[in-house]
């Protein structure tokens, strides 16, 4: 009985084993994958091999895409002038619904890849006093004084699982900067704080 169990038990830690491997890997290339074939559908390329069969090449129209995007940013960068630009944005912000859409999605890909990143300050924020409860965010306004807001900080708290988060304004007495890399914070804060980074010493430690 006992060597039934010891072989049950075997059987299942290796069986976990397995799933630990193949499940992310499953799953990070399902979503590269589907990515690809959603960008790959907005610019649909297939190249005739002869009079009656085409042949679809995955990622193409990706490679096309992003050299347009680069292109673009060149033309922009060095030919268009600047002036144009900022023309073209000063009509865009006169239009309410149209402002409103464009704007918010130009902040949040400068939040991420521009030159003045937001989510790169994680902190610690101290929710309620009389109980000590902490939570980490990231700031991403400093200056609040276009809301008539003073001594406070915009911080914004990602949900666990989701993509989503809650943004909250909090005393700047209350924040307290967390000493470690911003995509380590995120991965924690998203993963429920399940993703932490592992020191060298313990990977050792394992082996």
């Amino acid at each position: 009985m006992e060597i039934k169990n010891s072989f049950l038990k075997r059987i299942i830690s290796y069986f976990i084993r397995g799933l630990v491997l193949v499940a992310p890997l499953y799953a990070t290339v399902l979503i590269i994958w589907s990515g690809v074939e959603y960008l790959d559908n907005i610019l649909p390329i297939e190249i005739p091999i002869s009079n009656q069969q085409m042949v679809y090449l995955p990622g193409l129209g990706v490679l096309i895409i992003i050299f347009g995007i680069i292109l673009l940013g060149f033309l922009f960068s060095t030919i268009v002038p600047q002036s144009f630009f900022k023309f073209t944005e000063s009509i865009m912000r006169r239009i309410p619904l149209v402002s409103l859409i464009y704007y918010s999605i130009k902040d949040l890909i400068l939040a991420f890849v521009g030159d003045k990143k937001k989510f790169n300050q994680p902190v610690l924020v101290t929710m309620y006093k009389d109980t000590d409860i902490k939570k980490i965010g990231f700031i991403t306004q400093t200056d609040l004084s276009h809301l008539k807001i003073a001594d406070h900080v915009a911080v914004y708290m990602p949900l666990s699982y989701s993509l989503s988060g809650e943004l909250f304004i909090v005393p700047a007495d209350n924040v307290t900067p967390v000493d470690a890399k911003a995509t380590d914070v995120m991965k924690m804060l998203v993963s429920g704080g399940v993703s932490v980074k592992v020191s060298k010493e313990e990977t050792a430690e394992d082996d």
